[in-house]
């Protein structure tokens, strides 16, 4: 209870502070958002105990779609930790508390699930983020999994790079989001759900029983990024990103050495 008091308490009194200056900035059409976010999801990530080991480097000053493996809540706040970032979610997520709105500030892409004919317009959103310079983050599984595995990637929002200027360079790049240690032991096949929120777990007791556990260390690995063009085969390009992320996240959980540290 004291772990759960005290994050709140840090929690309600950052945020509105990190909302109230994304909405002065964006008003005011000042510079400073990505290094505001990127500080502000640090200091989340200290408060939530999480240590974050990046592998590989990200790609910069090109758009890119970076296609992720997806296990908890807590990909996002990690993500955003290491370099200025844009998201793909559900459309639920813009009405929740606090959160919706950060998320709206943040320029993230909402999906409606209920919708099968909105993907164009999705797209399109994508595609106006990563003109603007924004790299986007698609959890490309459609879905969170249990961490021990990499479910399978879905083509159909790779097609958002397709509605960027033809003579303009886009990269696709793979990411792998692995947790490895909880207090600083490492986590087997069934200690993973500690962290992992996916299927019908309830939110509140997951993240309650979460902050009880301690320091959680994850992994995250960039991969090589693949260029594409009007030539790209989508559904084969998302097989071998997929095929990737599995390779670099059955590394990580089985701790293996991955070349470049950064």
């Amino acid at each position: 209870m004291p772990r759960l008091i005290f994050f709140l308490v840090v929690f309600f009194t950052m945020t509105p502070a990190f909302i109230a200056t994304l909405w002065v900035l964006e008003e005011l059409r000042l510079p400073g958002r990505r290094a505001i976010s990127v500080r502000y999801y640090r200091a989340l990530c200290a408060v939530l105990r999480v240590r974050i080991r990046v592998v590989g480097t990200p790609m910069r000053d090109i758009p890119t779609l970076i296609l992720s493996n997806h296990v908890s809540w807590l990909d996002i706040p990690v993500i955003s930790a290491i370099m200025p970032i844009a998201f793909v979610a559900k459309r639920e997520v813009s009405s929740w508390p606090i959160v919706g709105i950060a998320a709206k500030l943040l320029r993230t892409v909402f999906v409606d699930r209920s919708r099968r004919l909105q993907t164009s317009e999705v797209n399109s959103e994508i595609a106006r983020r990563l003109t603007e310079g924004d790299p986007v983050v698609l959890f490309a599984e459609g879905t969170s999994s249990d961490g021990n595995r990499v479910l399978e990637f879905r083509s159909a929002l790779i097609g958002a790079v397709t509605q960027l200027d033809s003579a303009q360079q886009v990269m696709l790049q793979p990411l792998s989001i692995g947790y490895t240690h909880i207090q600083g032991l490492p986590m087997g096949r069934q200690h993973r759900p500690l962290v992992a929120w996916y299927g019908d777990v309830d939110f509140t007791p997951h993240f309650t029983q979460f902050l009880r556990r301690g320091a959680v260390d994850v992994t995250v690995t960039f991969g090589q990024p693949i260029p594409y063009d009007g030539d790209t085969d989508r559904k084969a390009v998302a097989r071998a990103l997929e095929n990737t992320v599995r390779r670099l996240t059955a590394a990580t959980l089985r701790e293996r050495s991955i070349e470049t540290v950064t």
